[in-house]
């Protein structure tokens, strides 16, 4: 198939806008939910541990807000480029476009390698600045010092395959992620309990599952398939490509930064109301928000590229179109996965852990903390509206608003009122969420939506 051809195959300015989305979106949003199977897998496996299940779970949990800052970084680089990548490929800007992709990749290389070697110096200090006790420690330290080996395997991974569903190859870029999860899956309980390797061996086998997804992602990127293709030439750093990428990228990287903020407010907060037992509550909690957070996630993200291409092509009513098919779907499935979270909590605590007292205190902190979570798909559709159509500024505030000004201070103080202790935590997140998406939601109603209707009759009258 020849360069144009596929370049019309991937025209998202024609046919349906909801096909479009959808045949991005149906197999990242995929993607997505295996890409979950990376960490929340091997949780399962370390909570079925023989007597030390609860306390190396709980260390394991306390590497999260470790891994959250790598996937920041991820990120920042590869969601910062996609969309310019999109929009340039939309306005026929190949040259322009491909010079986005080697930036984003040399960054990505560069930030990746700083991470390894920091992290891996000051694991200890780190650790127990994120709420690690004398018991929990050995375990975080274990899992950790492991996954930092494969940091570049991550950042290549993670951050280029948005490159990858960016030219319409959702296909593909949800073979990335199968490919680690199956092999995730396969060598967890091997190195875990068949060569009795414990937590080592789950992070063993999320660096190998993770090289595995960057061969795949290069090889595809520097292949013949590739409508854009990863040269070295590009990867030269051009100062005006950085600065965009990166303001672009800040959202996502604002919102994974601050979900590591979260995390470890929220571990060092339920640490002195709950001690080590709720800081494993929250482990399962957010192991089972992960597992949420995916489908909205290859939602938006297929929305993302058909959003991007086509207001680089001038076409704004398929714009909001497209905006509009991915805030309803993205409701409707939060308010389906409320109901059965609300009905069924019993069920996802028993994936993570037979311990009947961690099951006893998780169930009703379930309840609390996802109560009235369809409102997040309101922040969703909101946020992923400003990164594709490149508005930064917006993007970056509303992340900052709902985690750092709303979560951050609730978690610290709603503990302290009327005796709520540990409910308290919990209720932080559904009251962030209400005034969160709201606000999010409904700003970008009121100064993007205008703006796109008066930019498509300006476009009218400039082809007459």
């Amino acid at each position: 198939m020849n360069s144009a051809s596929k370049n019309t195959e991937n025209d998202f300015s024609k046919g349906s806008i909801a096909r479009n989305i959808l045949n991005l979106a149906l197999p990242m949003t995929l993607a997505q939910m295996i890409n979950v199977l990376y960490s929340v897998v091997d949780r399962i496996y370390i909570g079925h541990i023989p007597h030390v299940s609860a306390d190396a779970l709980t260390g394991v949990g306390l590497a999260l807000p470790v891994i959250t800052i790598i996937t920041a970084f991820a990120n920042l680089f590869g969601m910062g480029g996609a969309p310019l990548c999109s929009i340039a490929r939309g306005g026929h800007e190949e040259k322009r476009a491909e010079d986005v992709m080697g930036n984003s990749f040399t960054m990505l290389l560069a930030s990746g390698a700083v991470l390894m070697v920091f992290c891996l110096i000051f694991r200890e200090p780190i650790l127990y600045l994120f709420g690690a006790s004398d018991v929990t420690y050995p375990y975080a330290e274990q899992y950790i010092t492991i996954y930092l080996c494969g940091t570049l395997f991550v950042m290549t991974s993670l951050g280029m395959n948005n490159f990858i569903n960016a030219q319409g190859f959702g296909k593909t870029g949800m073979l990335t992620v199968l490919l680690g999860a199956v092999l995730n899956i396969i060598l967890d309980p091997v190195l875990i309990f068949g060569f009795g390797m414990g937590v080592r061996g789950a992070a063993i086998a999320t660096v190998i599952s993770q090289g595995a997804s960057a061969i795949w992602v290069f090889r595809f990127l520097t292949g013949e398939k590739a409508l854009l293709k990863l040269k070295r030439s590009s990867m030269k750093l051009q100062k005006s490509l950085v600065k965009e990428i990166t303001l672009l990228g800040t959202s996502g990287f604002v919102m994974s930064v601050t979900n590591g903020l979260v995390q470890i407010v929220c571990n060092a907060v339920l640490s002195r109301h709950g001690g080590d037992l709720y800081v494993g509550v929250m482990t399962v909690i957010n192991s089972v928000r992960e597992i949420i957070n995916m489908p909205l996630n290859g939602l938006t993200s297929g929305a993302q590229p058909v959003i991007s291409y086509n207001y680089g092509a001038g076409c704004y009513k398929r714009v909001k179109q497209a905006v509009r098919f991915m805030t309803v779907c993205g409701i409707i499935f939060s308010l389906v996965v409320w109901a059965v979270i609300f009905f069924e909590p019993r069920f996802f605590m028993h994936l993570f852990t037979q311990e009947s007292e961690l099951i006893q205190n998780g169930i009703p902190a379930m309840r609390i903390y996802f109560c009235g979570i369809f409102m997040m798909a309101l922040q969703f559709a909101g946020q992923s509206t400003y990164v594709a159509l490149n508005r930064p500024k917006q993007a970056v505030f509303f992340s900052l608003f709902r985690k750092v000004i709303i979560v951050v201070p609730l978690t610290i103080f709603l503990p302290m009122i009327g005796g709520l202790g540990t409910d308290g935590v919990f209720l932080a997140e559904p009251v962030s969420n209400v005034i969160g998406g709201t606000a999010c939601f409904v700003t970008m109603l009121i100064t993007v939506w205008p703006k796109l209707g008066k930019e498509k009759e300006e476009t009218k009258k400039t082809s007459v």
